[in-house]
């Protein structure tokens, strides 16, 4: 996995310390971002191993929660940086979620140019995709994700016992993510999904290991084969991505975890794919009924001006020439990118999820 970072996966948390003192300096300073609701859990406990293995270490907690992830947070983590004297061999490491994640790459990505750092993610979402392929980046007002960088990680360290304490909402919510790598990648694992779908959703379990591994395997193999998603390749990463980053953006960030707003994006392009780009109608099916079984929404709670969510699809990273660019399946496990849709097409398939 060469330029992607070292992908570790089953290693316990106790032994990055170890790993890090092989690839740091001796002594190096080193600044764990975590949020509050993972630090007290894990970040001291990580802490207190990077200083027995030598390190200088410094703890910094954020808030929790999308709100997080913007330019001022960024800014305060940069002042601290460069109060606290870190230098280009110093290190960042990344312990918590997507939003953790992101922030923390395109810190490091822009200190002094570009510092290591690590990931290491304590959410399903984050384990199976954002922690993986160097998109970094803050939300502004205007939408999400639009500041950042590709900025790869030196280490991915996922321990997925770390899911033991993960609340239920948030296994749904990376179960979005999950189902999305079946659905534009593998069709095997859909059907896995489907299968032992009411164990996946109890919890953690050795169930689970396999299905992390394969979603992080499917990751790294496509952004190994387009890095800078300018091939095209990387865009079906993004099935169902358009409208649920256009519903985040609209709702302020509050109303919905990614992976809820994702799923219904992937209702909407479940349908343009069977009107457009020949997907049958079961297998359209099948996937609207795995993402309501894993307790994920079909439809918006409440509406969302319609002018007001095509203001932020309009500013979608996949915009050409002022025109969506959709991603949408052939069949299960087949994704297709760079798919334009009719402007009436779209708002029967937005009416259908209450949009």
């Amino acid at each position: 996995m060469a330029g992607l970072g070292r992908l570790v996966i089953g290693q316990p948390l106790a032994r990055l310390p170890g790993v890090l003192a092989r690839e740091a300096r001796p002594g190096a300073k080193v600044m764990v971002v975590a949020d509050s609701a993972v630090a007290g859990r894990y970040g001291k406990m990580l802490k207190i191993g990077l200083m027995k293995a030598g390190f200088e270490v410094r703890l910094v907690i954020i808030p929790a929660g999308e709100r997080s992830k913007t330019l001022a947070q960024a800014q305060k983590l940069l002042t601290q940086l460069s109060k606290a004297n870190f230098e280009r061999e110093s290190w960042l490491i990344a312990l918590g979620g997507g939003v953790v994640g992101d922030l923390t790459g395109f810190v490091a990505a822009t200190y002094l140019r570009g510092v290591p750092y690590i990931q290491v993610p304590t959410t399903l979402l984050a384990q199976v995709d954002s922690s993986i392929g160097g998109k970094t980046g803050v939300d502004t007002p205007e939408g999400k994700n639009l500041v950042g960088a590709f900025y790869h990680p030196r280490i991915i360290w996922i321990t997925p016992d770390l899911l033991k304490t993960l609340p239920a909402r948030h296994w749904r919510n990376g179960l979005a993510e999950v189902i999305k790598y079946g659905a534009i990648r593998d069709a095997a694992l859909f059907e896995i999904l489907e299968r032992k779908m009411d164990r996946l959703l109890k919890g953690y379990s050795a169930d689970w290991v396999p299905v992390i591994k394969r979603c992080a395997e499917i990751k790294a193999d496509v952004v190994k084969k387009d890095p800078t998603e300018t091939k095209g390749l990387r865009a079906i990463l993004n099935f169902g991505h358009s409208v649920g980053h256009a519903i985040e953006a609209a709702t302020g960030y509050r109303q919905y975890l990614h992976g809820e707003a994702i799923s219904i994006g992937m209702f909407v392009a479940g349908l343009l794919s069977e009107q457009l780009s020949g997907l049958d109608g079961i297998d359209r099916i099948r996937l609207g009924t795995l993402l309501t079984k894993a307790g994920l929404p079909a439809r918006v709670k409440r509406p969302i001006p319609r002018s007001r969510l095509l203001q932020f699809l309009a500013r979608d990273k996949k915009v050409q020439n002022g025109t969506v660019r959709f991603v949408l399946l052939k069949g299960l496990g087949e994704a297709l990118s760079q798919q334009k849709i009719a402007p009436d097409v779209l708002a029967l398939a937005l009416s259908a999820s209450g949009l």
